[in-house]
């Protein structure tokens, strides 16, 4: 008989937990679930932390209603404090790095919009399924920023070069059937079988060998993910600069006001 999951809400995060799978949903609907520095660093403590318990087998990462995540909350942020650039690159990276390093399995939910770092956070999982109504989108570009989490390493792996210059230089959407096509991600479902499809997986997971999958992960991710650390590293220092330039802040004063951007020539 199937317990009644545990439930608790976490700084925009809605956290399930019931026969050894821990599901996190960014819940910021009003955001189109946007991740803020609060929210990004609940994930980060929930995936360091809680997601290590040994009752815990597996993980599924998903979004709220329409949406999967649109990216880092811009629009929060000019309206609140100013972060410090590297404390909001290390949150991401801390997320990141914990998908990619926790001995179980995690799984995307992709149920909408995957943009900005909710697309690396996708693109990190070991198992991405999608709607056909998502699309995954390195919007960086589009305000002035360059691709983060990990995603100038973890698209290319997958898609190849060229049709990763095209999604980081263009800011291309890739639509679900696009992206399993390339090999982004695992497979698309339709809408009203998305979710028991993940739950049948992460069941099956849930029920598997846990240190042959724990072994099969680290494998995978050695041969084909294996200079991530220089990649976080390169894309942070690479993000402090961008992030103090007024590109940056005409990006986003464009995004914010609905118009075409101007950059500097």
């Amino acid at each position: 008989m199937t317990a009644t999951p545990e439930l608790e809400v976490i700084a925009g995060l809605r956290v399930e937990f019931g026969d050894g799978i821990l599901r996190i949903t960014v819940d910021r609907q009003e955001r189109m679930n946007a991740i803020d520095l609060a929210t990004m660093d609940a994930m980060g403590d929930l995936l360091t932390g809680r997601a290590k318990d040994p009752s815990v087998r597996v993980v599924v990462i998903g979004g709220a209603r329409a949406a999967f995540s649109t990216g880092a909350d811009l629009a929060a942020a000019a309206d609140g404090p100013e972060a410090d650039p590297r404390v909001v690159m290390d949150s991401a990276n801390r997320v990141v790095r914990a998908i990619l390093t926790l001995p179980i399995p995690v799984i995307a939910e992709v149920n909408g919009a995957a943009a900005g770092v909710g697309a690396s956070i996708a693109f990190a999982a070991d198992l991405a399924f999608a709607s056909p109504s998502a699309y995954f989108l390195l919007a960086f570009v589009n305000v002035g920023l360059m691709p983060d989490g990990g995603s100038s390493l973890l698209v290319p792996a997958a898609v190849g070069r060229a049709r990763a210059s095209e999604m980081a230089l263009l800011g291309r959407k890739l639509g679900a059937t696009d992206a399993v096509a390339a090999g982004l991600i695992a497979r698309m479902l339709p809408e009203d079988e998305l979710s028991s499809h993940v739950r049948a997986v992460a069941a099956t997971l849930a029920r598997g060998p846990r240190r042959a999958i724990e072994l099969t992960k680290r494998a995978l991710t050695a041969t084909t993910l294996a200079r991530i650390d220089e990649t976080l590293e390169r894309e942070t220092e690479g993000q402090i600069e961008l992030l103090a330039a007024p590109d940056f802040r005409e990006g986003v004063a464009a995004m914010l006001g609905g118009r075409a951007p101007e950059f500097g020539r």
